[in-house]
């Protein structure tokens, strides 16, 4: 089909490319260049496969084939996905929902993890949900594949299911945001290369929670809370939609940041989210569109993984916001600067 506009986000007319047609472009290269665009459009499909299900899950008793019994929409998806990508050069598929990976092919080049249906829970109370992958090399082994740290990436992306159904995606060169067309059943993209906003006044946490944060998170909050009148100098706005995807997406359009930490409850002393399945992909990117992702400290995607469901604290966003998270930590910005003593006065400003 021929090229066509499309009306984006920002007003602004621009290209229309088709998901499919872009990355056939780069089929050619080689052979694993090849597969991993053979995997990421499977994925797509799926996502398109996907969409009108979720939209009728709350009419619907769900089940993804007339024969089986109706399961969780979560299932539901993960069965749609794994689905898509067992005729594909994949060797092994390892999913959020389950304990051991699928070996589909041994000889294949290509290791993939899925977050099915991030948010599902959410369905009933008709919130935002998406589907989060990232694909990594075998090196011949598929059994070390998934225990890789998440700079071995050869992509990632994740799809959010709202009222666009979006995808957010890099191959390691930039990270780009598709727009699925419902009548065509293609995905369109409407921004190459995003770049994060630095100068957002968006922070996303969980507040609940504030009780059991340890101190340089309490600390960057409170600075946040306090607004104009503390030592940030400047009001902020507190964003918690409780979905990654939804979280990630906006700031990838309009900065910010997001904080899901450990903390001192049993249980959360390393986060609520899985570094295989959560935050390397959203990690991988965040870094592409030129931000940074961090457990608070140190970079996600240096960490080595041990396990598949291994928790991490995730702090991923605008550059210089996770960078100040960073400083508390580190002892950089001391917790004194919030003190009546330092008035309104800062190491950073962001």
């Amino acid at each position: 089909m021929g090229e066509k506009t499309l009306l984006n986000a920002t007003g602004m007319d621009e290209t229309r490319v088709d998901l499919g047609q872009e990355l056939a472009g780069f089929a050619e290269m080689d052979v694993d260049r090849a597969a991993v665009i053979a995997v990421v459009q499977r994925l797509a499909d799926a996502a398109i496969d996907l969409e009108p299900v979720i939209a009728k899950a709350s009419l619907t008793a769900v089940s993804h084939h007339d024969q089986r019994p109706p399961r969780t929409l979560d299932a539901v998806a993960e069965q749609i996905v794994t689905d898509a990508l067992r005729d594909g050069p994949v060797a092994i598929i390892a999913s959020s929902l389950n304990d051991q990976p699928d070996v589909l092919d041994e000889t294949a080049p290509l290791a993939v993890t899925i977050h099915p249906l991030n948010g599902w829970r959410q369905i009933d109370a008709n919130g935002p949900v998406g589907t989060i992958f990232s694909l990594h090399p075998t090196d011949g082994d598929h059994e070390t594949a998934l225990l890789q740290p998440g700079h071995r990436q050869l992509a990632a992306g994740f799809v959010l299911y709202g009222p666009q159904t979006c995808l957010a995606l890099t191959l390691g060169d930039g990270t780009d945001l598709y727009v699925l067309d419902r009548d065509e059943g293609r995905f369109y993209r409407i921004q190459k290369a995003v770049e994060i906003p630095g100068d957002s006044n968006d922070y996303a946490i969980d507040a609940a929670n504030y009780r059991h944060w340890d101190a340089p998170i309490r600390a960057y909050v409170d600075d946040n809370v306090a607004g104009i009148d503390g030592p940030r100098g400047r009001n902020f706005n507190m964003r918690w939609i409780a979905s990654l995807v939804a979280e990630a997406y906006r700031i990838l359009i309009r900065g910010g940041i997001y904080l899901s930490p450990g903390d001192r409850r049993d249980g959360f002393e390393k986060g609520c989210l899985r570094l295989i399945y959560d935050a390397n992909p959203l990690a991988m990117l965040i870094e592409q569109a030129g931000g940074l992702a961090t457990d608070g400290e140190d970079r996600i995607l240096d960490i080595q993984p041990k396990l598949l469901d291994q928790h991490v604290p995730l702090v991923f966003g605008s550059s210089a916001k996770v960078e100040r998270v960073r400083a508390f930590h580190d002892g950089t910005l001391p917790f004194g600067e919030r003190s009546p003593l330092f008035g309104r006065r800062g190491l950073f400003r962001h």
